[in-house]
């Protein structure tokens, strides 16, 4: 099969997670014999923050802008399957000009769900809109669970279907080091995980001065007041993950507001710290018990209290729960997974297409 995909960015995991998400999938999905080939519109601060050369399994191509991929169109033009991502600038105007196309498959793969439809009820979203929704054979989501069916009610898409986030296990994988951190948290600075984060973290941190703590991702404010055993980090490049998670005691997870009201989210962090055998303090919400048992393979933490008696468990208990998280991901969570779903997506939605393709072209005939 032969895939193009435009999405938000592969090249910089800088102050965004979709570049590990879109890794981890098409690496298993070109091992699976297909050809694939992702554009990126080359934006400065990308630019300024790429972690990733030339990859071994696409063709990664840099574009300008819209005008700009007239010089690929022999390449679009032969793909089996196109696949827009969220948070593509001029998002709008290509999905028009891909779904137009008869001889593709087409979807769309929202890794903001929860924030893609908040921002099309304040009609404030400028990389899809209510009237493209409908025209892709199918629309992946980051979300499962029953909102999905909501958005096919709402927006008259043909088919939503969920498409979790992923890890590339020969990456993420359990390594030697020394303890250096109690609790970690990677993630990139927003105003409504704050909260939890001072919560969980910041708050805990006060109360076990004694202990350490790190906090890395870019855009933080400068006035926050970090606590002297809180050691900042400015970003962490995904070669260094499986460094910083084995460094780290426990690590935390905190879900932004409009993912925690749908539900079914989960981060690409759960996946990627269990993978390394990290044990994950997380906030709660509903689907989580459909990814992991809870205090089984995570452990659900509401306020300080709950983080620090997290923090003083058992070390044989804390071990049983990072291999248990890890047994879960390896068994349900991995590129391969995805890849195969994806896969089977496409079948399926291409089986329907030429369908539709066939109806269309009998009704011009007999007409």
């Amino acid at each position: 099969m032969r895939l193009v995909v435009f999405g938000l960015t592969l090249s910089s995991s800088w102050g965004n997670g979709h570049a590990t998400t879109y890794r981890a999938l098409l690496k298993a999905f070109a091992a699976r014999g297909h050809d694939v080939t992702f554009f990126e519109r080359d934006e400065s601060w990308y630019a300024d923050n790429r972690d990733l050369g030339e990859p071994d399994f696409c063709r990664l191509i840099l574009y300008k802008g819209l005008n700009d991929l007239a010089r690929f169109g022999k390449r679009i033009d032969q793909a089996d399957a196109i696949v827009v991502g969220s948070f593509v600038r001029d998002g709008i105007p290509l999905a028009k000009k891909l779904c137009a196309r008869r001889d593709s498959v087409t979807a769309f793969y929202d890794i903001d769900t929860p924030v893609t439809m908040a921002k099309l009820t304040r009609g404030e979203c400028d990389y899809i809109s209510a009237d493209v929704m409908p025209q892709f054979d199918v629309y992946f989501s980051f979300t499962g669970g029953p909102f999905l069916k909501w958005i096919e009610n709402r927006y008259r898409v043909k088919r939503a279907v969920p498409l979790y986030c992923s890890v590339d296990e020969m990456l993420y994988r359990p390594i030697s080091a020394k303890p250096k951190w109690d609790l970690s948290y990677i993630g990139t600075y927003s105003p409504d995980r704050q909260p939890t984060l001072a919560r969980l973290l910041i708050d805990t941190a006060r109360k076990r001065p004694g202990m350490k703590f790190a906090v890395a991702g870019p855009q933080y404010p400068d006035g926050i007041a970090w606590p002297d055993n809180v050691e900042r980090i400015e970003h962490v490049v995904p070669d260094d993950h499986p460094a910083f998670y084995a460094a780290s005691r426990f690590t935390l997870n905190v879900t932004r507001c409009d993912m925690i009201e749908a539900g079914y989210s989960p981060s690409v962090r759960l996946f990627e710290a269990g993978a390394c055998g990290c044990p994950v303090l997380s906030d709660a919400w509903n689907g989580l018990e459909t990814l992991f048992r809870l205090g089984r393979e995570i452990v659900i933490c509401a306020d300080t209290a709950d983080a620090l008696a997290a923090l003083d468990m058992p070390e044989a208990t804390r071990c049983g729960v990072a291999k248990a998280a890890r047994a879960r991901v390896l068994a349900e969570h991995t590129g391969e997974h995805r890849a195969r779903e994806l896969e089977a997506y496409f079948i399926s939605a291409g089986t329907r297409s030429s369908n539709r393709r066939i109806e269309a072209e009998l009704r011009e005939s007999v007409a």
